[in-house]
Formats: structure tokens, sequence, C-alpha cells
């Protein structure tokens, strides 16, 4: 049975590219197949795989907008069993052409559908914003992924996200669940990390996942390159870390 999982907090910087593209190869092996499908115009879970998007004829615009086929704008990773649905700047554009689309909220969802099956885990890196795009990934997925970043103002969007999610429970998608919560760019050394992250732990005690992600000059390399940590730094406490994170999903979701 296939899982959907978003990627989402509508604050910026906090993550959640990083973790979508690390779980997403981690999660990927010779017997699961996995699709990372970019929803942010900036294209950068994309272009983080190695995928060149200045080649690409069709992107997710061309899916959500055009109705184009999710087959036909899929491309391979070079790391077996890894796949993309990519972006470029185009996916801008979705914004303002979703308005005007029946059943808007449900484009996503509507073509996702329709390759599910081909997939053990679809993984969406949502925009950094509640937009239709947003909107779209969440009344898609059966669960949520929250990344916070180990900061003053870690929890400010979070109670905010958590109203988005009931609205859509409510509305687009009733079996939508928040999967759990990743800390990241974690410093154990400071005393600001360990009182994030003990926030969090207070407030959401059964959604904190383990592993913790440190903060990590080689993990912030590794998309320039098109790699994923565990290619570009395979023995690096970032490395460990997200195939430490993929292991808890995988534990969850049996």
């Amino acid at each position: 049975m296939s899982h959907i999982i978003a990627i989402a907090n509508q604050k910026g910087g906090v993550g959640k590219t990083t973790t979508s593209i690390n779980l997403s190869a981690c999660l990927a092996n010779p017997r699961r197949k996995v699709l990372l499908v970019d929803l942010d115009s900036q294209g950068n879970a994309t272009s983080g795989l190695g995928i060149a998007k200045g080649d690409l004829k069709q992107d997710m615009y061309d899916v959500l907008i055009n109705g184009t086929r999710m087959e036909e704008i899929i491309t391979p990773t070079q790391w077996k069993n890894l796949y993309v649905a990519p972006a470029t700047m185009n996916l801008a554009g979705a914004e303002i052409d979703l308005i005007n689309k029946k059943n808007r909220a449900k484009c996503l969802k509507k073509q996702l559908d329709k390759v599910r099956e081909q997939y053990d885990y679809i993984i969406i890196d949502c925009p950094p914003s509640l937009s239709l795009l947003t909107i779209n990934a969440l009344t898609a997925a059966d669960s949520v992924i929250i990344p916070i970043q180990c900061e003053f103002y870690a929890l400010e969007g979070v109670t905010q996200l958590m109203q988005s999610i009931e609205r859509i429970k409510g509305s687009s998608n009733p079996d939508l669940t928040v999967e759990g919560i990743i800390m990241t760019m974690a410093d154990s050394r400071t005393h600001l990390s360990n009182d994030v992250v003990s926030a969090v732990q207070e407030h959401f005690p059964d959604l904190l996942y383990h592993t913790l992600i440190p903060r990590s000059v080689r993990l912030g390399e590794a998309p320039s390159y098109g790699m994923p940590i565990t290619a570009y730094d395979p023995k690096s406490k970032a490395a460990e870390a997200y195939k430490a994170l993929a292991r808890e999903v995988l534990r969850r979701g049996r």
C-alpha cells in the first residue's frame, strides 16, 4: 500500500526541501520505489537531486493546469528507485491559474491517484506558505511531516499549520494525519537548541521524532552538487540522521 507524505511548514527556511530530498533518498532502495513531487516553484528539490531544470519541457505546472499526465513528467534520478516530478519557475503561475479550476483543491490528488500504486512512498515538497499549492498537497496526502528549525520562534508557525490541517480535514481530506515533527538545524551544544526541543516535546509529546537533524555545512553543500547527503558525504552525522529518520518513518508506517 503506497503512502503519500507532505513535508510542510508555512514558515520558510526550516529544512522542508532538505528533508524532502534526503528522506526520499533514504526511503528508496531496491525494494522500495519513491517519488518526490516538487511543489515549490523554486524547484530546489528538482535540482537538489541532479535534475537540470533548463532541460525540462514540462513540469508540475503542466500537470496541475494543463492536465498533463504525471507519467509524462516523472524523471528518474541517478539513484535506483528514486524519481522526481519536477518543478520550475513556471509553477509560480499555478496559484493564479488554479483559482479558476473546478475542485481546485483536488487537482494534485486527482493526478497522484493515477500513479500512487506504482510507488511505495510519495513525498511532496511544499512551498513555504499556506497557498493553493500547499492546500493541494495536504488534500492529496495521507499524512504530514512538519520540520521545525531549532530557533526561538520555532513554534510560532506550527500552531497556524495545525489549524490549517484541521480545516483541510474538515473540508477536503478527513483522513489526513500528522505523521510527525522533525527538529532541524539542531546544535546540542547550545542551550537554545535544547530549550526549543524541550518546548516542542512539551507541546507535541506524541509527534516529535527522536531523531534530530544537525546543523551541517556538508548538508548545505550537497544540493549544489545535485546529491542527497547520503551520496555526497555518506559517513557524515547528517547522513546518519536522515537514515535514522527514515527508519522512524518506516516504523510509524507499519
